[in-house]
């Protein structure tokens, strides 16, 4: 049942490690291995969230969303976008970006790292509201409650991770401008570049947060709509018009799945650029991750195993949180490569054994499945 569920994943891995070999030596082989455990790490909820709502699609679409879903997340959001990224920063086209990404190594290092600061800015922005929301949300389930209490509470405040967020970028962006200045002001024109690139990461977020919003409104309306069309059915006799509906609702389901997997993968991608800045690593490395979000949404869908660790949650989003901060720091200072992607393999670690402690202290108890849910460990 795993070698069948994480076949492609395993031999993925290994074609790509290879590869990464052969490329760079052994450097990159690492660096490969670091963007698949980071895409990982930062992807545990998201698979957690694309099996909840997969199991409730017909075979049909589950196929559609683990076929035409790969290539949109791997090539797409993988591959593609991190040379828009580029492009963009660097204000080139893609073709270009790409061609020089290849052929220019170095020319390409240094347009990506002079471009460096609006993209940490950039992505940055859009990690931390990811992480604020989270920590801000009152749960029935808490991990670390010393903080996750006081600061559910401090949510309840309306717009408090738009204000902190600004607030951080503001500082960011003074402390760049007034470092630079004092350094002879080498980069104190890039201090505004990094506050627009923070607010436009910023507004990216409630886009996208927006349109999974949307999307999501869209498919309660269509399931309500879905079980009305039953009910007039089965008094009626007619069937078609309930069956036609359930693929509408079907759908809505695999945009709104596209929605949220894209939001993911943005998060993987921008938390790369501080890991590496060489394209085909990237690449390689999203792509073994991508593959192994998608095997362990299948996983989920067939066993449904991993709901019990119910902090692997809390933990993905500590590291997007460690990550946002990290991707601010190196606007103005270098972090080692393999303090950044550790720091997520730890905290998901951390994470996933609180879960079994939780487990294993709920058995020991004796109390039933029904109060798992209501019953928070504290760390």
């Amino acid at each position: 049942m795993l070698l069948k569920t994480f076949g492609w994943s395993f031999a993925i891995t290994a074609l790509g490690l290879v590869a990464a070999a052969f490329y760079g030596g052994w450097t990159a082989f690492g660096i490969v291995a670091i963007l698949a455990v980071l895409e990982i790490s930062l992807s545990f909820d998201n698979a957690v969230v694309n099996a909840g709502i997969l199991k409730k699609m017909n075979a049909f679409w589950q196929k559609i969303f683990l076929t035409v879903g790969v290539l949109i997340a791997v090539f797409g959001m993988r591959l593609v976008f991190p040379v828009v990224i580029v492009a963009i920063s660097a204000k080139m086209g893609p073709i270009e970006a790409v061609d020089l990404a290849l052929n220019n190594k170095h020319r390409y290092q240094e347009l990506v790292t002079d471009a460096h600061p609006a993209i940490a800015a950039f992505g940055g922005m859009f990690l931390l509201m990811i992480f604020l929301d989270f920590i801000f949300e009152d749960r029935d389930i808490q991990w670390l409650r010393w903080i996750e209490r006081p600061l559910a509470k401090l949510g309840k405040v309306d717009m408090l991770s738009v204000c902190i967020s600004l607030i951080v970028l503001l500082t960011t962006s003074f402390t760049f401008a007034t470092h630079a200045h004092q350094h002879g002001g080498g980069h104190a024109d890039k201090a505004q570049t990094v506050l627009i690139a923070g607010i436009a990461g910023l507004i990216t977020y409630m886009i996208v947060g927006g349109l999974s919003g949307y999307f999501e409104d869209k498919l309660e309306e269509e399931e309500e709509r879905e079980h009305e069309e039953e009910e007039e059915a089965a008094r009626t006799g007619k069937k078609k018009s309930a069956v036609v509906l359930a693929g509408q609702a079907a759908f809505f389901m695999f945009l709104y799945l596209e929605v949220l997997d894209a939001s993911f993968s943005f998060d993987g991608v921008i938390g790369a650029f501080a890991i590496t800045n060489d394209i085909v690593l990237m690449a390689l490395g999203l792509g073994i991750g991508a593959m192994y979000v998608r095997s362990l949404t299948v996983y989920l869908v067939r066993q449904g195993t991993l709901d019990d660790y119910v902090y692997l949650e809390h933990g993905a989003h500590y590291a997007i949180g460690a990550l946002a901060v990290i991707l601010m720091v190196t606007i103005q200072y270098e972090i080692n490569e393999v303090v950044t992607g550790l720091v997520g393999v730890i905290l998901i670690a951390w994470s996933f054994w609180s879960s079994v402690r939780r487990n294993r202290a709920l058995a020991a108890a004796g109390e039933g499945s029904d109060e798992k849910s209501e019953v928070s460990t504290t760390v």
